[in-house]
């Protein structure tokens, strides 16, 4: 199964540099409007089969145009939710960067707890078994090579591909995941391949291609490895496209 993480588009709290965290009525701005609707030109043709978002509001209204498209009804769910920030929530990152827990969010994640919050170890524990759920159960019902989308937030996703990389997550703030990018990864049997990181171009289907056919159709220079997937040498590997 290949999934696109897609980070909701542009908030109000983005233009406004505060952390939104789980804030109620949190919606996208103008810009993000434009970004949810253009995600029905740069996703639309592809073979989405499901959509699961995350239940704040500004990653509900950024899948409603391309959900609605797709004739698809989201599914919530909620360990796809943002970080619970605890008491650093709605308050101005300006701010936030003079605190002392800033400097461990930043070089030792993993054992970052937001005071009333949680920690960030727990939003990837959270975050890698919702997204593995949804693959298996996908995969048992349409088949091992369905694409479905999943839309979330920034750390959320960083999170999830820091684990398909098999990074430690000391190192995910080394990844970037813009509003309204699209960060794609395949799942095989015995190991994630991540596809595309932070893709921001006009159409993510330009490098975004069926699984290889079985091994029988192909020549044995062709042939895919033990787990299912081409060649590394082959493999599409993107950063942000534009």
């Amino acid at each position: 199964m290949t999934v696109i993480l897609l980070r909701h588009g542009r908030s109000t709290s983005n233009t406004a540099g505060i952390l939104a965290g789980r804030s109620e009525g949190v919606d996208l701005d103008d810009k993000g409007r434009e970004q949810a609707d253009g995600l029905i030109d740069r996703l639309g043709d592809l073979p989405v089969r499901a959509v699961v978002t995350s239940p704040m509001l500004r990653c509900r209204s950024t899948v409603e145009p391309l959900a609605d498209a797709l004739c698809l009804e989201p599914l919530i769910d909620d360990r796809l939710a943002e970080v619970d920030y605890g008491e650093w929530t709605g308050r101005k990152i300006g701010d936030l960067t003079n605190e002392p827990l800033w400097r461990v969010v930043q070089a030792h994640p993993s054992a970052a707890v937001f005071p009333g919050g949680e920690g960030l170890a727990q939003v990837q524990a959270r975050a890698v078994a919702a997204v593995r759920e949804h693959d298996r159960r996908l995969a048992l019902e349409y088949g091992g090579d369905a694409l479905w989308l999943a839309c979330t937030h920034g750390d959320v996703i960083k999170a999830v591909i820091a684990d398909a990389y098999g990074m430690h997550l000391d190192s995910f703030q080394r990844i970037t995941a813009d509003p309204a990018s699209a960060s794609v990864v395949r799942y095989t049997e015995l190991r994630p391949f991540v596809v595309h990181v932070n893709h921001t171009g006009a159409r993510l289907s330009a490098g975004l291609r069926a699984a290889p056919p079985p091994k029988k159709d192909l020549g044995n220079e062709q042939a895919a490895g033990s787990d299912g997937q081409v060649p590394s040498g082959d493999a599409v590997v993107g950063g942000s496209t534009d």
